[in-house]
């Protein structure tokens, strides 16, 4: 979710150190948002302007009114929220989604129904997507591809491990945000958007990076996940996606036949690692790929690793990179171009692009569809995870060998899919078949297991649970093995984790008040992630709490989820006037180090002691440095000698010894007058910058 469009076509430009980068923006139409815009939408979500209009919902502005901040407010068109099917569907994957919690991910806040108004609220993002990047900048920089990447697996991983599929992993549901964030957003939508109610240009983009199991089977889990995300992988290397064409039946029948070619051949300075990972990662086999993102998040970082292990990457020497960040969600990236540019995320935000087919399809070269063997001998470093090239080879030639036999079935399926035809509605043989085993699957695969049985999906019900992950099946019903006739509905009772439950307030209580209320509230509290730190709050209450990853309290948690707590220690001592050695001695017995920077004069404070302290950090906490500036006393001077000498000559002595002087000699008199005495007399010392009056006698 992004920023608000600014309508027509605008083109923006981002300066950065090197040069201007500019990023196309294109706005996006709708057919009647005045009727949204300025709505107040269940009595709390605000509606300020439009942001985009997709082919499943419309896309908003908004000011959460109880929480005062901007959200993203995602609305179902009419015409699917009219459909009982399809609204369930999206609640549920909204439910679905919003239990998945990740830097890499967009937050999902809520969902509901308002007026007949299916809608979502979710974490508004502003900035642009990876597809606006690669549209104006064709190919990434390997630097860029492995920090993107590993944004995104970072977050599928996430989902892959509480059993859901994301269905829809390409450029334009990357967010590179205004602050540098990378986010995958758009989680448990793509079952919906790809359905038949979708438009053909949404399928038609979707179809770029769609699995071969898809195609073939239409069935999915999480390795499908894993085909898309290395198809992306090879467009952000190659600058282009590896297959092209103007109907989509072309590009799925490339998809279940052919083999992902190398990124390299396309781009000669693609390193040798991250053509395995994309070949690996492509396989037509869902069992040949990483098992989940988790899998594949791992080869890559161990590519990562043995590239910078060989000496770097080969960068084109038309393109310029910035330094590989250590945290994938904060990373900031290069762009390869014609000319040596460096990009940053705007400092603005930018239009939401829902990119249609046919753009993204124009804005690719063609390139020959040739695989070129690696050479012989060759093996991967055996700690990447991937498979040797030789056992890809095999495969191959397996394939191939029954290559016409799939390709016959594939065409009769495609020419199905193109006539809107679903190739299961021709499967009824009338007899009666067990139930599919589904306890244990998640929620997605087990739909397509249904499906793929020729039963149909029936009413799907959440449940609380502590054992099962969020978004796997509990049980269905029938169970397993009962013998149901084609078409049967069979419901599914599927986890939705743990309770949500409301977070106490702890802030101001004591520390041992605020466990009581966190384990009384149904929380996890775990004393050794404790922080504390130094503040005007007496020593033992609580400042704050956060959740196990350090972010701040939200609202409402998972039941047992973990609650650290951030205590105060007091304030920081006061060791002005004391000794230098007092004052660090104080602070040490406080944790603190004290740091003698500066002595200064000072007319009341005595020599050595503090005069005065500051601190290096906020908040401050234990092992940090305090600064102290010592005292040297007085600065004292002693008045010069000037008696005797003409009054002009003897202020001028004293104003440069650093005194001010006074005298009451008349000015047609200082002529001629002479120095009798000063008060104080010369020899004393007194304080720098003091008065000085001197008495004078005058000769005639």
């Amino acid at each position: 979710m992004v920023a608000d469009p600014v309508g027509g076509r605008d083109r923006r430009s981002f300066t950065t150190g090197l040069t201007t980068c500019r990023i196309t923006l294109r706005s996006v139409a709708s057919a009647n948002p005045d009727t949204i815009i300025g709505r107040l939408i269940d009595g709390r979500y605000q509606v300020r302007s439009l942001i985009a209009r997709g082919g499943m919902a419309t896309v908003y502005v908004a000011t959460d009114l109880r929480l005062e901040r901007r959200v993203a407010v995602k609305i179902m068109h009419d015409h699917l929220a009219a459909d009982e099917a399809f609204r369930a569907r999206f609640i549920r994957e909204a439910r679905a989604a919003a239990k998945l919690a990740h830097p890499n991910l967009v937050n999902v806040y809520d969902q509901g129904e308002d007026n007949g108004l299916a809608y979502m609220v979710m974490e508004y993002v502003p900035g642009i997507t990876l597809r606006d990047l690669l549209h104006d900048h064709h190919r990434l920089t390997v630097e860029q591809t492995i920090d993107i990447m590993d944004a995104v697996l970072a977050g599928l991983q996430v989902a892959h491990r509480q059993g859901i599929v994301h269905r829809d992993i390409k450029p334009e549901n990357v967010l590179l945000a205004d602050d540098g964030r990378i986010k995958l957003s758009d989680f448990g939508l793509a079952r919906a958007a790809t359905s038949n109610t979708a438009s053909g240009s949404v399928l038609l983009g979707t179809i770029a990076y769609l699995a071969p199991e898809l195609v073939t089977k239409g069935t999915a889990d999480v390795r499908s996940d894993i085909y898309s995300a290395g198809i992306m992988m090879f467009e952000m290397l190659a600058g282009e996606q590896p297959y092209r064409g103007d109907e989509p039946v072309n590009i799925a029948y490339r998809h279940a036949n052919d083999n992902v070619p190398p990124p390299s051949e396309l781009q000669a300075d693609v390193p040798q690692e991250l053509d395995d990972l994309v070949i690996w990662s492509t396989e037509r086999d869902p069992e040949d790929r990483p098992a989940d993102a988790g899998g594949m998040l791992a080869a890559l970082r161990q590519a990562e690793r043995d590239i910078a292990a060989g000496g770097g990457t080969r960068v084109p020497p038309n393109s310029a990179s910035l330094p590989v960040a250590p945290d994938p969600s904060t990373r900031l990236l290069a762009v390869a171009d014609d000319e040596p540019v460096s990009w940053e995320l705007p400092t603005q935000a930018s239009d939401f692009v829902e990119l249609q087919a046919a753009a993204t399809q124009a804005s690719v070269p063609a390139h020959p569809d040739v695989l070129v063997p690696k050479p012989a001998g060759f093996a991967p470093v055996a700690v990447s995870g991937l498979p040797p090239t030789a056992n890809r080879l095999e495969r191959i030639n397996r394939q191939k060998r029954r290559s016409g036999f799939v390709a016959a079935i594939v065409v009769a399926m495609l020419v199905a899919i193109a006539t809107g035809i679903g190739w299961w509605q021709g499967v009824g043989p009338g007899s009666y078949d067990p139930s599919p085993q589904l306890a244990g699957l998640a929620q997605a695969e087990a739909e397509s297991t249904i499906t793929a049985a020729g039963f149909t999906v029936g009413e799907v019900i959440g449940e609380n649970s502590l054992e099962v992950p969020s978004g796997v099946v509990i049980r269905s019903d029938p169970d397993g093995g009962m013998p149901l006739a084609p078409d049967s509905a069979i419901d599914l009772v599927v986890s939705t984790g743990p309770r949500i439950l409301t977070v106490p307030a702890v802030a101001g209580l004591d520390r041992d008040a605020a466990i009581e209320a966190i384990t009384q509230a149904g929380f996890n509290y775990d004393p050794e992630t404790d922080r504390s730190q130094f503040s005007g709050e007496p020593a033992g209450t609580v400042l704050y709490g956060t959740t196990s990853s350090g972010e701040s309290l939200p609202q409402e948690l998972a039941e047992q989820e973990h609650i650290r707590l951030v205590v105060s220690l007091g304030p920081v001592p006061d060791v002005e006037g004391m000794s230098e050695g007092d004052a660090v001695a104080t602070l040490a017995n406080a944790g603190l180090t004290g740091v003698v920077v500066d002595s200064a004069y000072s007319k009341t404070t005595p020599a050595g002691a503090v005069l005065s302290q500051s601190t290096t950090t906020d908040p401050v906490v234990q092992g940090d440095e305090i600064h102290l500036v010592t005292s040297l006393g007085p600065d004292l001077v002693e008045v010069p000698n000037v008696v005797g000498k003409p009054l002009k000559e003897a202020i001028a002595t004293l104003e440069s010894a650093g005194f001010t002087v006074t005298h009451e000699v008349p000015s047609y008199l200082q002529d001629i007058a002479l120095v009798l005495r000063t008060e104080p007399a010369a020899g004393e010392k007194i304080d720098r910058g003091a008065s000085v009056r001197v008495i004078v006698t005058v000769t005639v």
